[in-house]
């Protein structure tokens, strides 16, 4: 998703799949109950309560982060109401307490930004290497709108870190991306995108569905709704920056956001505020 804007795909024997053939997959494949082939829940937020979300999980990103987008990150766009998480992005004006005249940073030379919203994460306090990963949430699909759930290495500098967007949504594209430190040290991607109007349209997104990941030591696997999207061998994924390394074979924590705009998202400026992106559940499994 996320971390950078410059996103390529593989070609030759590493390019993915075509979408149509993920489809056909998907169709034919029985994805397994989440607690069998030996996986047991592992830890659980199921956010059962009201207020601001757990300390003891989640930790918040604030002001601008990545990707040139709009939104000014803060606590206060980001609770728990009814047994959900609600992260909230809305048009309204922040003062931007960074700001340089003439600066060439584009965190720093704005004066303000024009949307809130909130990105909350488990980087320090929780991370995991290999599992099944789950969540039910409900995503805004409008022009502009930028939610994503994807998790990133506990080390190194990203792309070596290693990226998996378990779900991200931009301009009608559902997408299922898993990236790492590709030739001259550029980001690399495996992506495969879903037009949102196959799925059904607006009438899909006014529902909340269920995205996974299943990742063990061979291979990443992403679904929603038990369709099989993106599926990728392990030993594809070793960084090509000479150490070797293969970033998903390290532990990995997660992030919840919602963006608004930037490189990818899209032009807001026709849709009405506030948009949300709302999660029931997250839950994670091993063996």
């Amino acid at each position: 998703m996320k971390k950078y804007f410059l996103k390529y795909l593989l070609i030759a024997c590493y390019l993915p799949v075509s979408i149509s053939l993920f489809a056909q997959q998907s169709e034919n494949a029985k994805p397994p109950k989440l607690e069998s082939d030996g996986y047991k829940l592992v830890w659980k937020e199921e956010f059962n309560y009201s207020g601001a979300p757990d300390r003891t999980k989640w930790k918040y990103e604030n002001g601008f982060e990545r990707n040139e987008e709009f939104q000014w990150y803060q606590q206060d766009n980001a609770w728990c109401e009814n047994g959900r998480l609600i992260l909230e992005a809305r048009r309204e004006s922040k003062t931007n307490p960074n700001f340089v005249e003439g600066s060439d940073d584009w965190k720093r030379n704005r004066k303000q930004a024009d949307y809130t919203s909130s990105s909350i994460k488990t980087q320090g306090l929780h991370s995991w290497l290999y599992g099944r990963f789950v969540m039910r949430g409900k995503i805004d699909t409008r022009d502009g709108i930028w939610p994503a759930w994807w998790t990133l290495g506990i080390k190194g500098t990203w792309p070596a870190t290693g990226e998996i967007d378990i779900m991200e949504y931009y301009r009608k594209k559902l997408l299922a991306n898993i990236a790492y430190m590709g030739a001259d040290k550029k980001d690399a991607w495996f992506s495969v995108e879903k037009n949102i109007d196959s799925l059904g349209s607006q009438a899909w997104a006014n529902k909340f569905h269920i995205w996974r990941m299943d990742w063990d030591e061979k291979s990443i696997a992403l679904y929603v709704d038990d369709q099989l999207l993106n599926k990728l061998e392990m030993d594809k994924l070793i960084n090509q920056d000479g150490t070797g390394n293969n970033p998903f074979k390290q532990p990995h924590y997660m992030l919840l956001d919602l963006a608004i705009g930037g490189k990818q998202g899209g032009d807001p400026s026709k849709t009405s505020f506030p948009a949300r992106f709302e999660i029931d559940y997250l839950r994670v499994y091993q063996k």
